[in-house]
């Protein structure tokens, strides 16, 4: 059944015409385009494939007899660098052999010269709809799966719904964003996860943190170089941008970067060209960039030390990472997340925290952030002997002076009633309380509310009933 022309619209259907041909290949747009679809035409094998690494398409057409590389190097390329797309062979030397070649490469189709135009529209709004039934499942799999996206991404607290929603806003499209925070609250993790959850995902996320290089080799690494380029430089090497071709490139502490690289890297940013030091070739490239940085990037534009136009390239989205004491409700979350993580890496039987514990962990202020937090419970479990954490457990620096018992209640309690609200209550409603502030804080999640509550899963579930509670 062919494809609807709104789904076509819908869905954007890109098709790249492959010919040495130029009339033919121009006569073969101008049919399909008639079927609304938007066509780009090569002249060249050399060109369409410089296109097929570079750009995105939907369905590729090819001649399969040309000069430099034929159809078959074409359909190679295309299951390469673009899977999803679906690709049709033409050829005026119809063989069994070139058509079983063909078939067996992965080819959606293939026609013959001279064409039938009507078959070959059909054939192209068919292999669309296929294509617009992988962008749906994609789609779908991506609202299904959207937990291995941003599974590190923790938190019930308001501020981390408003950035999940924003990453979700982010992530499909191909814009370039800067990520800022302190240091450890996770900012490559986003990073990971805006690409996870993008059209690039089955392409490369290569990070790079600028800190880390000196200044000497910093363009090497981002640009990559030919033999002789410098003193040292006996191969050649490919840089970051290239490694990074159709997916994600994640520079982090971009605000380490000198003057003189920024310069480089805003052209790249503006001509989607990178040229190798050593060699005044330019090459196409096709990257996302996701830049993070902990340095205040606004008063280093004030100051003259960061390029102002970079800058604004860069923060087409900016998204902001609060620091874990502006979030404290999440801590609870990121315990039992921690927890359960590395009592499995070490194949340790451990629980809790114990509530003395837990209201610790929660009255510390994290400086180094989730980070920190992680290392931490890493830290407990590796050490704990007993098989529970415990103030024993707790590192030095985390660790009380004193405990007090009618402050730990109030803090685990999370917004609302304090101690001396609770006082006095019958004990029904204070567990009916506690139980609910638990389910609220964990966003429903019955796992992480029973783990807080220190009982188990199956008696929460008891309890939930018990009290007829909405969960």
């Amino acid at each position: 059944m062919p494809a609807d022309k709104n789904d076509l619209n819908r869905y954007g259907i890109r098709v790249l015409v492959v010919d040495d041909d130029e009339p033919h290949a121009q006569a073969v747009a101008d049919a399909l385009k008639r079927i609304n679809c938007d066509c780009t035409v090569s002249a060249s094998s050399k060109r369409g494939i410089e296109l097929i690494e570079s750009e995105n398409f939907d369905v590729v057409v090819t001649d399969l007899m040309m000069d430099d590389y034929d159809g078959l190097d074409i359909l190679e390329r295309t299951k390469k660098e673009l899977p999803d797309a679906e690709v049709i062979l033409l050829t005026g030397h119809g063989t069994i052999n070139s058509a079983v070649a063909a078939m067996q490469g992965g080819a959606y189709t293939y026609m013959t010269k001279p064409l039938d135009i009507n078959e070959l529209r059909t054939a192209v709004e068919k292999a669309a709809t296929r294509v617009r039934l992988i962008r749906r499942n994609a789609e779908l799999n991506r609202r299904l799966d959207e937990k291995f996206g941003f599974e590190g991404v923790i938190g019930n607290s308001p501020a981390m719904h408003k950035l999940i929603e924003k990453l979700k806003n982010v992530a499909p499209t191909d814009a370039t964003v800067l990520i800022q925070g302190e240091s450890g609250t996770g900012k490559e993790l986003v990073a990971r996860a805006i690409h996870q959850n993008s059209d690039r995902k089955n392409k490369p996320f290569v990070p790079l943190n600028i800190s880390a290089l000196p200044e000497s080799i910093l363009e090497s690494e981002l640009f990559g170089h030919e033999p002789g380029a410098f003193t040292g430089a006996s191969t050649k090497r490919i840089g970051k941008f290239e490694y990074a071709i159709g997916g994600t490139l994640f520079l982090d502490e971009v605000g380490e970067m000198p003057m003189e690289t920024q310069i480089k890297l805003l052209r790249v940013l503006e001509d989607r060209k990178i040229t190798r030091l050593g060699t005044n070739e330019e090459k196409q490239i096709n990257v996302r960039l996701v830049a993070a940085t902990n340095a205040p990037l606004q008063e280093m534009v004030e100051e003259g030390s960061f390029r102002q136009d970079l800058y604004y390239r860069m923060q087409v989205v900016t998204i902001y990472l609060p620091p874990l004491r502006e979030r404290r409700v999440d801590i609870p979350l990121l315990i039992d997340h921690f927890l359960k993580d590395m009592s499995k890496r070490y194949n340790k039987e451990v629980t809790g925290p114990s509530r003395a514990a837990r209201h610790s962990l929660m009255e510390y202020e994290w400086p180094g952030n989730i980070r920190q937090l992680r290392n931490a419970i890493e830290r407990m479990v590796l050490l704990d002997t007993d098989g529970i954490l415990d103030l024993d457990d707790l590192p030095e620096e985390i660790a009380p002076l004193e405990y007090n018992e009618e402050e730990a209640a109030e803090h685990l309690a999370g917004i609302g009633l304090g101690y001396d609200q609770l006082v006095g209550q019958p004990l029904r409603d204070v567990e009916k309380y506690y139980i609910e502030k638990a389910l609220e804080m964990t966003g429903g999640k019955r796992e992480e509310a029973a783990s807080m509550l220190g009982i188990g899963e199956r008696t929460l579930y008891r309890k939930i009933k018990e009290y007829e509670l909405k969960n």
